[in-house]
């Protein structure tokens, strides 16, 4: 009995020993994962405002930057506040399916818009943070990309305040005249975001902000005016709870603009908030708030306003509507071609001129 004993305790200390070695035999499997490097380690067009340490350092594999989603450095927040929010809002989609027939009803197809389009700008706001630090050439053109998405964002928006949200003294002067000025100024967007990009560090922070936030926020103005209208005739025969809602939305997005234009708390506090506190991560999620809020309250005027959208719009319209979506779309996707390739001409030339 005590051989027996002996024995088994013996096999418990080398099981033992065997899962203390894990880890190392895990690590030693596991290809190395670069040191995360200073501001000072990295190009200027990489580094942010007081953000000193976490950069992730330049020409590794994809995979690196794939698997760096679940690894700590100062893009991780960035990355899985937009993933959440992207999450978030697929699980929208997919409740409002059950309920809301896309296929069959034309007046919903709006909505479906604003859906696929806040999808689309967070998963590409993902994508530009996850993989924007491999290269200058890819920094600037995931960024575009992330544009791109901003911009068919702005229109999905408008569409959704023209058709659900408006009021019939706003639309009657508007008709035919508000949703070709959101594809313009949509198209615009994309152009000066781009353009500020590209010359982020050839041009002053000021000039550059006021090139970026200019277009937008004229395309804000313009498509958020439907319901900046309704808000300013509050009336009791309305829906209160839609307008508390139109009301969070605009409030959530004006406060997100505020980190958005200044690099705070981390002007305050340079170096400690690195990883967690960037003033862009507080953007990101009060974006996303925005972004609920501003359906919740297009899913309730859709159910809520349907005999007043219906005389307004007709029943072709909204086929129409989103044939202009998708014409956004292409658009800016040639806008962001036409700027990767003057990127490439300018990197070009600057590789010739150190050889």
């Amino acid at each position: 009995m005590a051989t027996i004993v002996m024995e088994r305790i013996g096999r418990l200390f080398i099981n033992l020993q065997q899962v203390r070695q894990m880890p190392r035999l895990l690590t030693q499997a596991a290809p190395s994962t670069p040191a995360l490097l200073r501001d000072t380690q990295v190009p200027q067009y990489f580094r942010e405002v007081c953000v000193h340490t976490g950069y992730r350092p330049l020409d590794q594999s994809w995979s690196y930057y794939l698997l760096s989603l679940f690894r700590r450095h100062n893009e991780t927040v960035n990355v899985w506040t937009h993933l959440l929010g992207f999450l978030a809002f697929l699980l929208g989609l997919c409740r409002l399916a059950e309920t809301v027939d896309f296929s069959g009803d034309p007046h919903a197809w709006p909505l479906l818009v604003l859906m696929v389009s806040a999808m689309s700008y967070s998963g590409c706001s993902v994508v530009a943070h996850l993989l924007g630090g491999k290269s200058e050439l890819y920094h600037y053109l995931f960024f575009f990309v992330d544009y791109i998405g901003v911009a068919q964002y702005q229109y999905g928006s408008a569409l959704v305040h023209y058709y659900y949200a408006v009021e019939e003294s706003w639309h009657t002067p508007m008709a035919g005249v508000f949703m070709p000025g959101a594809v313009l100024l949509s198209c615009l967007s994309c152009l000066g975001c781009c353009y500020g990009k590209f010359r982020s560090h050839s041009l002053p922070t000021w000039v550059r902000r006021v090139g970026q936030l200019t277009p937008s926020a004229l395309a804000y103005a313009w498509d958020t005016s439907p319901v900046f209208h309704r808000l300013l005739r509050w009336s009791a025969d309305d829906d209160e709870e839609v307008l508390y809602y139109h009301l969070g939305q605009v409030l959530f997005f004006l406060s997100s603009v505020f980190f958005f234009t200044y690099p705070l708390p981390q002007r305050w506090f340079p170096g400690h908030c690195d990883i967690v506190g960037q003033g862009h991560q507080f953007f990101h999620v009060l974006l996303n708030l925005c972004t609920l809020s501003q359906i919740w309250a297009s899913h309730r005027d859709y159910l809520g306003r349907r005999k007043l959208y219906t005389r307004l719009h007709g029943d072709g319209q909204a086929g129409l509507f989103v044939g202009l979506y998708l014409l956004t779309v292409v658009a800016c996707v040639l806008i962001t071609a036409g700027m990767v390739v003057k990127v490439r001409r300018v990197l070009d030339s600057e590789v010739q001129k150190c050889k």
